[in-house]
């Protein structure tokens, strides 16, 4: 997969007469630093996580500098033991959920899931975070948009669910990942699926970049024109 920019791939549109054509079914959102603005919350509750669990502290400075290394090197750098993994992000989740309030949507994400479901594609969020959460953090119309939602995943189980969410009929030619992390890019790999990074989420758009994902993206207007459009998309009747 060689990345590109989402500027460069506006083609996989592929026009009839005046309307567009969807190149994708599906889109398989990421949630925290794909949809939701959570990178706030995270950096207030790195610390006193790892005060609990046992593994390094970090400056802000140090937080901007694990942005630009892979999920893997970030969880060594940290000193994570692997088998603690699953009790981190079990009181992360009960954090979060307690929180929830506080953490907002991206400012495009509205209108990109409005404006991808009147088109008729299909979305669903696969997420380390749970549906509760989520659907909160949505609201209850954009929750509805949503066609199917796979959720608790750990942290690098992504491509188990991927298989999952395909499994419902959906050609995997016809599938496009969406996440802000070198491991989105990974599981969807893993699995055969092309794969969107994000430059807005917590990643450094570099660092994405070398992971080679399908397509780039530095705004959500650029995946609608990327998935592709019906003429309710490009503003026509």
């Amino acid at each position: 997969m060689d990345g590109t920019s989402a500027f460069a791939g506006k083609e996989g549109a592929e026009r009839v007469g005046e309307d567009v054509v969807s190149r994708y079914e599906l889109v398989i959102f990421d949630f925290d630093g794909t949809l939701a603005d959570s990178a706030a919350w995270m950096m207030r509750a790195v610390n006193p996580m790892a005060r609990r669990y046992g593994f390094k502290t970090v400056t802000d400075d140090e937080i901007e500098m694990l942005r630009g290394r892979s999920t893997r090197e970030v969880i060594r750098y940290l000193g994570v033991s692997p088998w603690k993994l699953p009790l981190i992000a079990r009181a992360g989740k009960k954090l979060m959920a307690a929180d929830a309030h506080t953490i907002p949507l991206f400012p495009e994400t509205a209108r990109m899931l409005r404006t991808l479901h009147e088109a008729g594609v299909k979305i669903a969020v696969v997420s380390s975070n749970s549906e509760a959460v989520i659907r909160r953090v949505l609201g209850p119309e954009l929750g509805d948009l949503i066609s199917l939602y796979s959720c608790g995943a750990s942290l690098f189980g992504k491509a188990r669910k991927f298989k999952q969410v395909t499994a419902k009929g959906v050609s995997r030619d016809k599938v496009i990942c969406i996440g802000d992390e070198t491991r989105d890019i990974e599981a969807a790999r893993a699995v055969g699926l092309d794969c969107g990074a994000v430059g807005w989420g917590y990643a450094k758009p570099a660092i994405l970049a070398q992971h080679g994902p399908t397509v780039s993206f530095s705004s959500m207007s650029e995946i609608i024109s990327y998935v592709g459009a019906s003429k309710a998309m490009v503003g026509g009747d």
